[in-house]
């Protein structure tokens, strides 16, 4: 079925992985690291979307002393490079690996627009065998802005060389990005939302990733 869409870009966590359980996992050992009391996955979940660098502050201001900006640095290196070294590959979502060969088979353009650091994300896409369908990757760290900006989710349209397009995500960064660039936005509804998935202000809400091929034709129209 084709989209009609020359690209569709992707957020990464909560949309096409459930990375809160290997979140939960590296940032419990950084926070031991440091002295610090874990956290569980239900309180993680809500941490996720803003980048690493917010995430170990709220994960910190969450068991203890805040860090500030003198702080911060040497606990989001040990972050970075525990998650980097982990092992343990991430969980894909129902149906998302076959949706996206179907979607790539039929010429559309795939783009990865992440806050997750550029490395980690690249790292995980080759852990799940998903490397080769993405013509675009930007990290939290690939440019000096990341969503909500727009910039972000401008930058990898452009690397997958224009055209119609839209975006896939699970949050209000997501739906923020696209509608500063002027793309429609599919929510899947089973990612990290942190508000009711339907005041998200998203074009479509989906409750599985199989659903993504029909929905895009509906919205190209």
């Amino acid at each position: 079925m084709p989209t009609h869409f020359s690209s569709v870009v992707f957020d990464l966590d909560g949309t096409l992985i459930d990375s809160a359980p290997d979140m939960t996992r590296v940032l419990n050992r950084t926070l031991a690291r440091f002295d610090r009391s874990a956290l569980t996955e239900a309180q993680v979940r809500t941490m996720v979307g803003d980048g690493s660098a917010n995430l170990v502050r709220q994960a910190f201001a969450a068991t203890g002393e805040p860090l500030d900006d003198g702080t911060v640095q040497p606990v989001l290196r040990h972050y970075l490079d525990t998650y980097y070294e982990d092992s343990e590959p991430s969980r894909l979502y129902p149906d998302v690996a076959e949706t996206l060969r179907d979607l790539a088979g039929q010429g559309v353009r795939l783009g990865l627009c992440t806050n997750k650091p550029e490395r980690i994300s690249r790292k995980l896409l080759g852990m799940l065998g998903l490397s080769d369908l993405f013509g675009a990757v930007a990290g939290g760290d690939t440019l000096p802005v990341k969503k909500p900006d727009g910039r972000h989710l401008a930058w990898v349209l452009e690397q997958l060389g224009g055209g119609p397009a839209a975006m896939v995500g699970d949050n209000g960064n997501d739906v923020k990005a696209a509608r500063a660039v002027g793309i429609p936005v599919v929510a899947m509804s089973y990612g990290y939302p942190r508000m009711p998935v339907e005041d998200l202000g998203a074009d479509v809400i989906l409750d599985h990733f199989a659903e993504l091929p029909a929905a895009l034709e509906r919205l190209a129209g």
